[in-house]
């Protein structure tokens, strides 16, 4: 591997890189543009992208924090708190026409609790996790970040287990389901 490669899997890149991309498509939502049908395959790209991020983050990211932080227990349960009240959101906005008035709302409402919550984790999570954490460790999460997104869940599951070991047991079998569901569906082609 070189190590320009290796550089790319360092678990502070790998979890800003997904923020930007999801930045990127919210920026396309609010500008408004498209058919309603154009609207909800981005809002299903999103909530999809969203899923798998938060689900390898609970498996990975959150548990690290806990073991390294002195206040890793708090600052973990902060972020999968506002990880749970973001899937509730996805669960209602995933159910919604986009030419219901309720789905701008919602759109909006996911869009401000998500962008806080990467503003967290960018200027507070992250770098203490860089700064407490060996680059050998930052590179071996962000491979795990990677490959957990590979199996995860793409729907949201606001009762699914966030903590392990349950999440790291159930949510590939629920990943599995899900792809299979869009695949039926022709969700997120």
């Amino acid at each position: 591997m070189t190590v320009e490669r290796e550089h790319d899997t360092d678990l502070v890149r790998v979890i800003t890189a997904d923020h930007r991309e999801v930045e990127r498509v919210f920026q396309e939502l609010e500008s408004g543009r498209g058919t309603p049908e154009h609207r909800r395959a981005l809002v299903d790209h999103v909530i999809a992208e969203l899923v798998r991020h938060s689900v390898a983050e609970e498996q990975f990211m959150y548990p690290a924090a806990r073991k390294v932080l002195p206040d890793g227990d708090e600052v973990a349960d902060h972020e999968i708190e506002e990880h749970a009240e973001a899937e509730r959101v996805m669960k209602d906005l995933e159910a919604l026409d986009p030419t219901d008035p309720r789905f701008d709302e919602l759109l909006g409402e996911l869009m401000r609790e998500i962008r806080h919550h990467i503003e967290d984790e960018e200027e507070d999570l992250l770098p203490q996790l860089a700064a407490r954490c060996s680059a050998e460790d930052l590179q071996e999460l962000g491979r795990k970040v990677i490959a957990a997104k590979k199996v995860a869940p793409t729907r949201p599951h606001p009762g699914a287990p966030d903590r392990p070991p349950a999440n790291l047991l159930l949510n590939p079998g629920t990943g599995l389901i899900d792809r299979l569901r869009d695949a039926l569906s022709g969700r997120n082609r």
